[in-house]
């Protein structure tokens, strides 16, 4: 089974910075693209960032400056470091991956459990 388990989200003051971390567990043949998603309760789930295993990235207008995504050089981590926070920051923030697992090396997203981030004004 492959698991996506994330860690670093906590409270922290406007203006300040956290890391998050995610990394992939299991038995699988790689990873493409890996990214950070967040949910605000009531709303659809939005794209924060993504990283390709090539290590192209994209963001969402509202991060892009502020945040900045990266993978570990065993490329099945992921990070996020947020800097400049803002209080429209805070929900929960989600891992996600491309996963090429099994005999016929088929594709699966998987998403991680979520972490909280909020931002205290």
């Amino acid at each position: 089974q492959v698991q996506l388990v994330e860690s670093g989200g906590g409270l922290v003051q406007a203006g300040g910075s956290l890391r998050l971390s995610c990394a992939a567990s299991g038995t699988f043949f790689s990873i493409n693209a890996m990214g950070w998603y967040r949910q605000a309760p009531g709303k659809q789930r939005e794209l924060v960032a993504t990283i390709t295993a090539g290590g192209s990235t994209n963001y969402s207008d509202s991060v892009k400056g502020r945040f900045t995504i990266s993978r570990g050089n065993a490329k099945n981590t992921v990070y996020l470091q947020m800097n400049s926070l803002k209080p429209e920051d805070t929900t929960v923030y989600y891992c996600n991956a491309e996963i090429i697992s099994g005999s016929y090396f088929t594709s699966y997203r998987y998403w991680g459990q979520g972490t909280q981030v909020t931002v205290s004004s």
